[in-house]
């Protein structure tokens, strides 16, 4: 318990237990019982609850929705995601604020620890830390006046339409022919960008309308000149505008407001033609900047921009015309050298060399033919000498053999021949028919019969017969 004596306990240490209104008189505890029966619970929040509902209320506070606040930047820091968080406070309170990534890159301005600014954003809640903090979309340098601060307020309204959005943003073109041109005719911007243009690509035309680039009659003259140039933007006109310059000198804010009126920027957002614009020098920010589609730190940087340098084309003609001399070069060697090889060729099929070089094949065939065929002849000739050796000497082995089995089969044959028989005083007697008389009981008296000698023959007829038994 508290020592504070407003939140001590009335209960005695003793008995800690009790209600806390036993201590009281009868009637009174009764009282105290009953009213605090009576009396409602409370309702309990939780943290999140009590935050999402504070970040409510200032939601749908309208005036704290679109805030100007004026102080002095204390701890900055950036987070690696890119966006920036920094205090701004005065001599009695001190405000959260963050400038989240995108409106950073949007910022000309870029805050640092000490320097009084004016920013503009809304009021909300950061719900994880419970802490309300400032948005910024805009911030500059305290001591603009209330003319930046209109600057500022028409740039985040044509921001937030996606006039100034990249996406819009289109290319140059390459080799303008015609450009138009909107400044003063008495300044010296148009001279220089003249000269400029002249002295970089003399091949351009320059269609010139003037117009006020100061005071407050200035942004209707300046819609004049583009409503004028505009007119010669039509792709059937052979003198169509290819590009738009637009550009003044520098000045103050003041004197640079008709750039920054909102007729003179839309104008250059829906220009039909690409629009360079270069207006004051390098440090100073106009809103037809941001609608350009290319913009120039200075009138005469507007002009550069615009056409491209005749000495670095003279640089590149040369550039290419030596490298088209060398690629020519090499088609030419090697064209020639094709050319050659079909000359080679075509002398190659002359009648001349076609019969010189049939001649000279048949010649070659001849030759071979001559060759092949005493080679064969000479080996033809020496296979028959082979073969009549061969054979000479198979012939008389052959005849002698044949000789030795003539004569064993002679000799064979004389010992079977019943010739042989004859010579040894044998006869072969024969009947007319031919047939062999073998037994003399198979003639008979009378039978004519012939005689077979060894030497000649006997007719003789059978006078008797005898018995053939001995």
């Amino acid at each position: 318990m508290s020592d504070d004596p407003r939140f001590s306990d009335p209960r005695p240490p003793s008995d800690p237990d009790r209600p806390w209104n036993a201590w009281l008189p009868p009637d009174r505890a009764d009282q105290g019982a009953d009213r605090s029966a009576a009396l409602p619970g409370p309702h309990i929040r939780s943290v999140g609850e009590l935050t999402r509902l504070v970040r409510d209320r200032l939601r749908a506070a309208p005036d704290l929705r679109d805030v100007w606040v004026e102080g002095e930047i204390g701890q900055v820091s950036v987070s690696a995601a890119g966006h920036a968080y920094l205090t701004l406070k005065d001599a009695g309170a001190q405000l959260r604020c963050v400038i989240f990534r995108d409106e950073r890159a949007r910022i000309p301005f870029e805050p640092q620890t000490g320097l009084k600014v004016v920013v503009h954003g809304r009021i909300d809640v950061f719900e994880q830390q419970g802490a309300y903090q400032l948005y910024v979309d805009a911030l500059q340098p305290s001591g603009f006046g209330d003319l930046a601060l209109r600057l500022e307020a028409m740039k985040a309204k044509l921001a937030a339409e996606g006039l100034f959005e990249s996406v819009r943003k289109r290319p140059l073109p390459e080799w303008p022919r015609t450009i138009g041109l909107a400044t003063s005719e008495t300044g010296a911007v148009f001279h220089d960008i003249v000269q400029v243009l002249r002295r970089r690509w003399p091949l351009v035309r320059v269609v010139f309308a003037p117009c006020l680039v100061q005071g407050d009659t200035a942004p209707a003259t300046i819609l004049g000149a583009l409503r004028s140039l505009a007119r010669w933007t039509d792709p059937a006109d052979g003198r169509a505008l290819d590009l738009l310059i637009l550009a003044r000198g520098g000045g103050s804010l003041e004197d640079l407001w008709p750039f920054n009126d909102e007729r003179v920027v839309r104008a250059v957002a829906a220009f039909p033609r690409p629009v360079v614009v270069g207006v004051g020098h390098e440090s100073d920010v106009t809103l037809v900047e941001f609608a350009a589609d290319v913009r120039a730190a200075t009138p005469s940087v507007a002009a550069e921009l615009a056409v491209p340098s005749r000495d670095d084309q003279v640089v590149r003609i040369t550039a290419l015309r030596r490298r088209l001399e060398t690629l020519a070069g090499a088609a030419l060697a090697q064209r020639r050298a094709r050319l050659d090889a079909e000359r080679r060729a075509l002398d190659g099929l002359r009648p001349s060399a076609v019969l010189a070089a049939e001649r000279e094949r048949l010649g070659y065939l001849l030759d071979r033919a001559t060759e092949a065929l005493t080679g064969r002849i000479a080996a033809d000739r020496a296979l028959l000498e082979r073969l009549h050796t061969r054979s000479a000497m198979t012939i008389t082995v052959g005849l002698q053999r044949a000789r030795s089995s003539a004569a064993a089969a002679r000799g064979g044959l004389n010992a079977l021949s019943p010739f042989a028989t004859l010579e040894r005083g044998y006869a072969i007697v024969r009947r007319p028919d031919g047939s062999v008389v073998r037994a003399a009981a198979t003639a008979a008296v009378g039978d004519p019969l012939d005689v077979r000698l060894a030497v000649g023959g006997l007719d003789v007829r059978v006078e008797r017969v005898r018995d053939s038994r001995p």
